[in-house]
């Protein structure tokens, strides 16, 4: 393990207010995605519409990361290059997603335990040679009422994250440790607050146990958000708060750098939640996000598909893009949207 490596390109990732694309929708996600504009999933269109984010002009000032899905990672541009190597050239660094997903969690009903671990350190070494400089695990915890998550679900999951974790950095490659808990539910703000806290005490008693270095990884936790079903919703500023005053409390400053995913927000929602966090610093770690959707969804609502809708496309991915990193700074105003 080259420790100076890993803690540059984990601190690469987050410089200058750049966040990370998350580009990693396993087939069914994006089917998903693409059944909605009516766009058939082929190997081609998939390959095509990450083509078109990647080529994005001035998209590289504001992205340090791009997460890929294996598929993906193994594909290439119209003219050939490998998007690895596309990625690369414009400064931007390629990742990929290397678990398989959740699956229920034997004899815990309603839970969950992320699977990939298997063959993982082999993956990795290919998915290094294949050009890929960090990695990403996603770890799922959901809230019912008062009974879910367990403890065990927790720690199994938070168990999992480090092994994963300890693996990327032995082959070389920085890991995004991943633990969201889910804002599906009836739950509040608080609630959310309190499991939260417990999983990032897990998560970060596990990383220890296993030895991995802090100042070579990156987090990538939820935002302190009420359940979508809860009858009280908090504010932007009350999110920000909270969620900041959790991190504060359970995230040693030896982290580089933190990198929120937006767990079904809104783009508009999300951007303002960074940019009230980052109102809150300074933080002795960068604040900034791996968005999917949030980053996603109004460039495919655009697209829909149709090679005449490329460039306004483009010009959509583009201004998520700088409005999340004046977030990173927190410089946003939901004034700026539809400005250009």
């Amino acid at each position: 393990m080259n420790i100076d490596e890993l803690k540059s390109v984990a601190r690469a990732i987050v410089a200058d207010q750049k966040g990370i694309l998350a580009a990693d929708e396993s087939g069914p996600t994006i089917k998903k995605r693409f059944d909605a504009i009516k766009l058939e999933c082929s190997e081609e269109n998939r390959r095509r519409y990450r083509e078109i984010l990647f080529t994005t002009v001035g998209a590289e000032r504001h992205l340090g990361g791009v997460i890929l899905y294996d598929e993906t990672l193994r594909q290439s541009s119209t003219e050939g290059i490998p998007f690895a190597e596309l990625l690369s050239s414009r400064g931007i660094l390629p990742g990929i997603k290397v678990d398989s997903g959740a699956k229920p969690l034997a004899l815990h009903a309603g839970e969950k335990i992320t699977e990939g671990l298997d063959g993982l350190r082999e993956r990795l070494q290919e998915y290094r040679q294949l050009g890929a400089k960090f990695a990403k695990w996603r770890g799922v915890i959901e809230i019912d009422a008062a009974a879910l998550p367990s403890s065990y679900a927790m720690r199994a999951n938070a168990h999992a994250l480090a092994r994963y974790a300890a693996l990327c950095q032995e082959a070389g490659i920085v890991p995004i440790v991943e633990p969201e808990v889910l804002m599906d539910g009836a739950h509040g703000l608080q609630r959310c607050e309190t499991v939260s806290a417990q999983m990032l005490e897990a998560v970060f008693e596990e990383l220890a146990a296993h030895g991995v270095a802090l100042e070579g990884m990156l987090l990538k936790p939820n935002m302190v958000i009420a359940g979508m079903k809860s009858p009280q919703q908090a504010d932007i500023g009350q999110v920000a708060a909270a969620t900041m005053r959790c991190l504060a409390r359970h995230v040693p400053p030896a982290v580089p750098g933190i990198v929120f995913l937006s767990g079904g927000q809104s783009a508009e929602d999300a951007t303002a939640h960074l940019s009230a966090m980052n109102q809150l610093g300074p933080f002795p770690w960068q604040v900034s996000f791996s968005y999917g959707r949030a980053l996603q969804a109004p460039v495919l609502d655009s697209w829909k598909g149709a090679e005449q809708n490329v460039a306004e496309a483009q010009k959509i991915f583009l201004r998520r893009c700088q409005l999340n990193s004046l977030a990173c700074a927190g410089k946003y105003d939901s004034g700026m949207e539809g400005s250009t």
